[in-house]
């Protein structure tokens, strides 16, 4: 099973390194963010499988932070952290998009049981995450729009290409073969030929990449596949 993706927003230095060192033991792969703002640029531009949150945050607090995931389609579980028990703050974080609610202190094995428990509860697909916008480089995709703009100039991709480069998106970092391409994108049970895929991520080299005979984001992986590095 594929590590799943958790991003972690504390503000405290010490909390922020005990516990992304105690979920990285636990098998998951983690990011950090210290504030709201970047909260917010990474969980709106990278696909996780869960989001732990703090309330009290610098930039933005972490109910904001919430809505604002919330408000741009993104459906990852979020478990809020807080120091402060009162049920009014437990009643608003909910309202704005959380799914769980956690006060401090609070010992590590509950905090993953919680996160275990959302996890089950989250929906499947790739790292259980309804990704609705991710940015590479001076790419931004929209994947409710099924758009593509470059400096916020529009990029004219065909339907296939734009399929193509939503699944690299969502397996980024992974390596992906032909054979997995032409079934998952292409729909094909039986492989007619795997050149297809190789036109169509040249086609997509051609529009995405700065220098297409050097690629950055879209890697051949020799013998293999390709792999997504955006």
């Amino acid at each position: 099973m594929a590590e799943k993706r958790l991003l972690l927003v504390e503000d405290e230095p010490g909390l922020q390194l005990a516990l992304s060192d105690r979920l990285s033991a636990e098998g998951y792969s983690v990011e950090t963010a210290g504030d709201g703002n970047v909260a917010v640029t990474r969980a709106t531009g990278e696909p996780f499988d869960v989001i732990v949150l703090d309330v009290m945050l610098p930039g933005r607090d972490g109910f904001d932070v919430a809505k604002t995931i919330r408000s741009q389609g993104i459906r990852t579980p979020i478990l809020m952290l807080t120091a402060r028990s009162q049920v009014v703050d437990r009643v608003v974080g909910l309202k704005l998009g959380a799914d769980d609610y956690l006060t401090k202190p609070f010992e590590t094995i509950e905090l993953l049981a919680r996160i275990e428990a959302l996890l089950r509860r989250a929906p499947s697909g790739p790292s259980g995450v309804a990704l609705e916008r991710y940015q590479f480089g001076d790419i931004t995709v929209d994947v409710r729009k099924a758009e593509v703009t470059q400096k916020g100039v529009e990029l004219d991709l065909a339907a296939k290409e734009f399929q193509l480069l939503k699944y690299f998106i969502e397996h980024r970092g992974a390596t992906v073969s032909r054979d997995e391409l032409l079934h998952e994108v292409w729909g094909y049970n039986a492989t007619p030929s795997t050149r297809t895929v190789d036109v169509h991520v040249a086609w997509l080299r051609q529009k995405l990449e700065p220098n297409p005979r050097v690629p950055q984001y879209i890697l051949t992986v020799h013998g293999l596949g390709y792999k997504f590095a955006g």
